[in-house]
C-alpha cells in the first residue's frame, strides 16, 4: 500500500511538474522591434489595462521623432501564458495614431515574443484622399534585456 501510494505521488508529481514550470509570458518591460524601435510597457493592472512610452525608429514625418504615450489593454480571461493585447500610439510629432494588437509568445528557446499586427492612420487634407491615410504592417518585438540580465 505505501509503494502505491509513494508511486501515485511521483506520478502525479512528475504529470504537475510542467505546467507549473511553464514559463508566463509577460508585457511588463522594455521591448525592441525588427526596425529597432523601443518599446516601454508599465505594469499590467488586475483589469488588463497598462501604460508606456513608444520610441520609433521610423517615420515618413519630416518631423524629429520624439516619445510617444502608448496606452492598451491585455487579455485576462482566462489567464493564459501566451496572452493577446492590443495598445494605441499617439504620435507626439505627427498628427497620426497608431493601434497593435498581438500576441505575447514564449518561443522554443523560451523567450519572449511580441508578434503584432498594425494600422497607422495619418491625418489627410480632406475625403477626397482617405484612401492614402492608413497603412498596415506587422512587428515582431523581443525583450530588451538590461546588463544586470
Amino acid at each position: 500500500m505505501v509503494q502505491a501510494t509513494s508511486f501515485l505521488l511521483l506520478l502525479s508529481l512528475a504529470l504537475l511538474a510542467p505546467g507549473l514550470s511553464a514559463k508566463q509570458c509577460m508585457l511588463t518591460g522594455r521591448w525592441i522591434n525588427d526596425l529597432g524601435s523601443n518599446m516601454t510597457i508599465g505594469a499590467v493592472n488586475n483589469k488588463g489595462e497598462f501604460i508606456g512610452s513608444y520610441l520609433t525608429a521610423v517615420t515618413a514625418s519630416s518631423n524629429e521623432i520624439r516619445m510617444s504615450p502608448l496606452h492598451g489593454m491585455q487579455n485576462i480571461i482566462n489567464k493564459k501564458s501566451e496572452p493577446t493585447f492590443g495598445f494605441t500610439v499617439n504620435w507626439s510629432f505627427s498628427e497620426s495614431t497608431t493601434v497593435f494588437t498581438g500576441q505575447c509568445f514564449i518561443d522554443k528557446n523560451g523567450k519572449e515574443v511580441l508578434k503584432t499586427m498594425w494600422l497607422l492612420r495619418s491625418n489627410v487634407d480632406g475625403i477626397d484622399n482617405d484612401w492614402k491615410a492608413t497603412m498596415v504592417g506587422n512587428n515582431v518585438f523581443t525583450r530588451l534585456r538590461t546588463r544586470k540580465e
